[in-house]
C-alpha cells in the first residue's frame, strides 16, 4: 500500500463555498472538449448501459465549481406504465445518499472525537448487551467503523430468495426496520472483533454506531438532528442535508441521508481539507486520515473506516453508495467529483473508471 498523500489546503485566493460556490473555467491546458464529452456521455438518452442513469454530476477543482450537469429523474418501466414521466432535475433537488451516509456518520463521530467525547479505542455506550460476560461488549468504536465488529451479517441487495431476506434487507424493510440498531445487536459474534478475519461490510454496524453516537449526544432524535445541523451540516453550508430516522428515533446512518449534489460536494471538500472549514476545525485532527487509510481489501478497492480508498497514486478516497452514488476526493489533484444516479451494480467498476477519466484530465 502507498503512503497517504498530504491533503491540500484551500487556496488563499478564493472564498469557502459555505453559501455559494465560486464557479470558474477549468484550468489552462485542460482538454475542455474531452471534459465536456465525458460529462455529456453520462447524460445521453437512453442512458449508457455500462454507466447507468445519471441524475447529477458536480466537479470541483481547487475549491472552484468547474463542471455541473443535471439530468432527469429515473422512471422504471413499471412506473412509466403507471403514467410517471421523467421530469428534469434542478440544482436544489435533494438526492438519496444510500451508503454515502456511512461517511457522514464517520464525520459525526469525528466531531465527538474532536471534543474528547469519544475514544475510538474504547467500547461505545450501547445498551443492548447488559450481561457483563457478553463477549460483544468488547467491540470498540474502531471495530465498528472499520467494519470489523465480528458480528454475523449478510449484505446483499440483488440475488436472494424472497423467503429468506438478507440481513440488510430485513433490517431496512423487514422485521428490523422499527428499531434497526436493536435488530443488529441481536446477531452473534462469529469472529474476534478487530481482527482481519472479522471484516464484513455491514450496514448493520453503521446503525450500531449511529445508536452509540445518539447515546453520547443525548436528546434522542431531536438531539441528534440538532447535533448534525449545528456541528456538521451548518458549519459547511450543507443547508439541504437531512437524515432519516427509524421508529425508535435512531438515525439510519447506514443508508438514509438526503442532500443536493452541491452539498455532497461540500462534504467531500470538508474531507479533502482535512476536516477544516473556513478557519474552523469541524472534525478531530487526523480524523480524515482515520477514514481514508486503506485497511481491508474488498474486491478491487480497500475499506478504511466508513470510507473507501482506491489506493492509487493520486490518493483517491471515496464515499460510495448503492446504485452508483459517489463522492471521489483526490488529494494529488485537489479534485472532488460527485455523481448521483442509478446503476445496476453496487461497486460499478465501469462507472468508476469513467469518473477517473474525468479526474485524470486535471493532472
Amino acid at each position: 500500500m502507498t503512503d497517504l498523500l498530504p491533503l491540500p489546503a484551500q487556496p488563499v485566493d478564493m472564498p469557502w463555498p459555505t453559501d455559494d460556490w465560486p464557479t470558474g473555467d477549468p484550468q489552462d491546458g485542460l482538454d475542455r472538449d474531452r471534459l465536456v464529452g465525458l460529462v455529456e456521455h453520462m447524460f445521453v438518452d437512453p442512458a449508457p448501459t455500462e454507466l447507468g442513469h445519471t441524475n447529477a454530476l458536480v466537479v470541483v477543482h481547487r475549491g472552484w465549481l468547474v463542471a455541473e450537469r443535471y439530468g432527469t429523474w429515473f422512471v422504471s418501466e413499471l412506473e412509466a406504465l403507471d403514467g410517471r414521466t421523467a421530469g428534469p432535475i434542478a440544482a436544489d433537488d435533494v438526492h438519496l445518499s444510500w451508503s454515502m451516509a456511512k461517511s457522514v456518520l464517520h464525520a459525526a463521530v469525528g466531531v465527538l472525537a474532536r471534543d474528547g467525547r469519544v475514544d475510538p479505542s474504547e467500547a461505545p455506550p450501547l445498551p443492548y448487551w447488559p450481561d457483563p460476560d457478553d463477549t460483544r461488549r468488547s467491540i470498540t468504536w474502531d471495530d465498528l467503523l472499520h467494519m470489523r465488529s465480528g458480528l454475523q451479517w449478510i449484505e446483499e441487495y440483488y440475488d436472494f430468495d424472497s423467503d429468506a431476506l438478507p440481513d440488510v434487507v430485513e433490517m431496512l424493510y423487514g422485521t428490523g426496520r422499527h428499531d434497526m440498531a436493536a435488530f443488529v445487536a441481536g446477531f452473534p459474534l462469529i469472529n474476534d472483533p478487530g481482527s482481519p478475519e472479522a471484516y464484513t461490510y455491514s450496514s448493520g454496524t453503521s446503525n450500531l454506531v449511529a445508536a452509540a453516537v445518539q447515546q453520547v449526544v443525548g436528546g434522542g432524535e431531536v438531539g441528534m438532528r440538532a447535533f448534525l445541523d449545528s456541528e456538521l451540516f451548518g458549519p459547511v453550508g450543507m443547508s439541504s442535508a437531512r437524515g432519516d430516522f427509524d421508529e425508535a428515533g435512531t438515525f439510519v446512518a447506514s443508508s438514509f441521508v438526503y442532500a443536493t449534489a452541491r452539498d455532497y460536494a461540500r462534504f467531500g471538500l470538508l474531507y479533502l481539507r482535512d476536516g477544516l472549514w473556513d478557519g474552523r476545525r469541524v472534525l478531530a485532527d487526523g480524523w480524515v486520515d482515520h477514514g481514508r487509510t486503506p485497511l481491508s481489501p474488498d474486491e478491487d478497492i480497500f475499506h478504511g473506516a466508513h470510507w473507501w480508498a482506491r489506493n492509487d497514486e493520486l490518493g483517491t478516497f471515496c464515499a460510495l453508495g448503492f446504485e452508483g452514488q459517489r463522492i471521489f476526493c483526490v488529494p494529488a489533484l485537489d479534485v472532488v467529483v460527485v455523481r448521483l444516479g442509478r446503476t445496476h451494480t453496487d461497486h460499478g467498476p465501469t462507472l468508476d473508471a469513467h469518473l477517473m477519466q474525468i479526474v485524470d484530465l486535471f493532472r
